[in-house]
This record gives C-alpha cells, sequence and structure tokens, in this order.
C-alpha cells in the first residue's frame, strides 16, 4: 500500500514538473522585420500600480513554451498573448497562469513576448495618463500595434510549422489574447495567411479592431468574454466583434459579465469573472481541442 501511494506521489511530482518546464524560443532568427537595431534592455519587475509582475521595452520577440505531461497531452497547442496597452505585459495573469491552468488539461500553451512600446521608466505608471490623452495614445498605438499583430501572425504560423517538435497537431492550434493582447489575437482571426491560420481565437477584453476587414471565409470559431463594467470602457468593442463574427454566420460564443472591470485575467475578485477561464475550457472541449 505505502508503495502504491509513493509510486502515485511520483507520479503526481513528475507531472508537476513536466507541465511547469518552460523553454524559451526566439520568435525570429535575427532582427524582428520592421524594427531598428533596439539599444535598450528588456524590463521585468514587479509593478505596484498593476500588482504583478510586467514585462516591458520588448525588441526580440520570443516564445515561453509550457508543455502538457505526455499522459496529458491532447495535441492542442495555443499561443497566449498577455495585455498592456501596448506599452507592457501582464505576464503572470494574462500569460503564465493561464499557460499553466491550459497544461492541466493537456494544451501546449506558447507566451508570447510581443513587441511593445519603449519606456524609459514604469510603463504601468504612464499607462493611465497616456489613455488619459487619446490623441498621444492613440498615436502610439499607431506606431507599435502593427509589430505587435505581426509578431501574433508570426507566433501562430511558427507553431504551426514546429507543431510535431512539440507534439501538437498543426490544425489544432489557436490563439488567446487580453486586452492589447486580444486586439493582437482578433487582428490574427482577421489577417493570417493560409499556412498561418489559427484552429480557434480567443479575444478576451479586446481592444478594438484596428480596421473594418471583412471576416475571412474559413474563419476559426470565437471565443469571447468581457464585463460591462470593463473600466477602460472597452465592452462594446467586445459586442461588436462577436455581432460581426455571427453576422457572418461564423461561429461564436460570448460571455459578457456584469461585473469585473478590465484586465481580469486570473486574478480572483469573488464574482463570476473568477470563473471565465472555467467557461473558456468548456468551449474548447465542445470544439473537440480538449480530447486526444
Amino acid at each position: 500500500m505505502k508503495a502504491l501511494a509513493l509510486r502515485i506521489l511520483c507520479i503526481a511530482l513528475s507531472l508537476v514538473a513536466v507541465a511547469s518546464a518552460q523553454d524559451v524560443v526566439p520568435l525570429y532568427p535575427g532582427p524582428a522585420p520592421g524594427s531598428t537595431q533596439a539599444n535598450y534592455p528588456e524590463k521585468k519587475y514587479f509593478s505596484k500600480d498593476w500588482n504583478e509582475d510586467v514585462v516591458t521595452n520588448v525588441t526580440q520577440p520570443s516564445l515561453t513554451i509550457f508543455q502538457a505531461s505526455p499522459e496529458l497531452k491532447n495535441g492542442t497547442g495555443i499561443v497566449i498573448c498577455p495585455g498592456g496597452g501596448f506599452m507592457a505585459l501582464s505576464w503572470e495573469i494574462e500569460g503564465t497562469q493561464v499557460a499553466q491552468y491550459l497544461t492541466a488539461r493537456g494544451v501546449t500553451a506558447f507566451v508570447l513576448k510581443y513587441r511593445v512600446a519603449h519606456t524609459d521608466g514604469d510603463a504601468t505608471a504612464e499607462f493611465r495618463p497616456l489613455f488619459a490623452d487619446q490623441a498621444k495614445f492613440e498615436a502610439m498605438v499607431k506606431t507599435t500595434a502593427p509589430l505587435a499583430i505581426a509578431d501574433g501572425l508570426a507566433a501562430v504560423a511558427w507553431v504551426k510549422q514546429n507543431a510535431a517538435k512539440y507534439g501538437v497537431s498543426p490544425d489544432r492550434v489557436g490563439i488567446i489574447g487580453f486586452s492589447a493582447g486580444g486586439s493582437v489575437t482578433a487582428e490574427v482571426a482577421f489577417h493570417y495567411a493560409a499556412a498561418g491560420r489559427p484552429a480557434f481565437v480567443a479575444p478576451i477584453y479586446n481592444g478594438g479592431l484596428l480596421d473594418d476587414a471583412p471576416v475571412p471565409s474559413d474563419a476559426p470559431p470565437m471565443f469571447l468574454a468581457a464585463a460591462s463594467d470593463d473600466t477602460l470602457g472597452l465592452a462594446p468593442q467586445t459586442i461588436a466583434l462577436y455581432q460581426k463574427w455571427t453576422a457572418a454566420q461564423k461561429s461564436a460564443e460570448l460571455h459578457m459579465y456584469a461585473k469585473g472591470g478590465h484586465g481580469f485575467g486570473m486574478s480572483k475578485q469573488n464574482i463570476p469573472t473568477d470563473h471565465w477561464i472555467d467557461r473558456f475550457a468548456d468551449w474548447l472541449q465542445m470544439e473537440g481541442f480538449l480530447s486526444k
């Protein structure tokens, strides 16, 4: 009996070790296309404003890979795009914690560090004042967002091309993103090339469409979630995206919560938004992406 218990414990520990093991790979073999060689370093630090670890000044995009254990792996892969207003990346509650949840359900996760605006100090402290000045904020987004979107498109294509190495099926690679990362995800949903088509897309409280592109004829199924009391006023963009997808007769599921604010991610507030990711898992199961 003791031997059996010890064996079960060893297996459990090995599953945790495999699921939390991480590799970091560059998204591009050299400098990121469209960027000049930057002479400022990438930063990771704890933000008092956002109460979590963030990454800023990304100039060399990369993928941090979280692999599911061999016993759980189901062949599905997902690119995760943290939010942060194109100024920072909300690395934990919209990145690594999402990856850990999904690897526990057999999904191989690739957390994307996409390019963000250059900031000299604390990007999270600078965000609110800049967002309040819409002209300046939109000018920053106009410069930075195309680079971030290019990284999102490249990330899906990279995972599909390297799928076999990670035990992923090329036709089961999707993308999820939050806020600015949700905008990246939404743009990937509109602008993928045939070889980089995502199997599913999940823009979460996305920041809105950057153009008025038509819905692709082979558009993937879409999952959306946001809160009506979004403090940045972005709930209408999520509803508009859902309506655009369904008007084109494409599959979409929308969860609009009464409360939750903006940027709830994996944080716990003891309200229904705490469980949005369970609804996402239910949807993935319904679509066949959690089955082996």
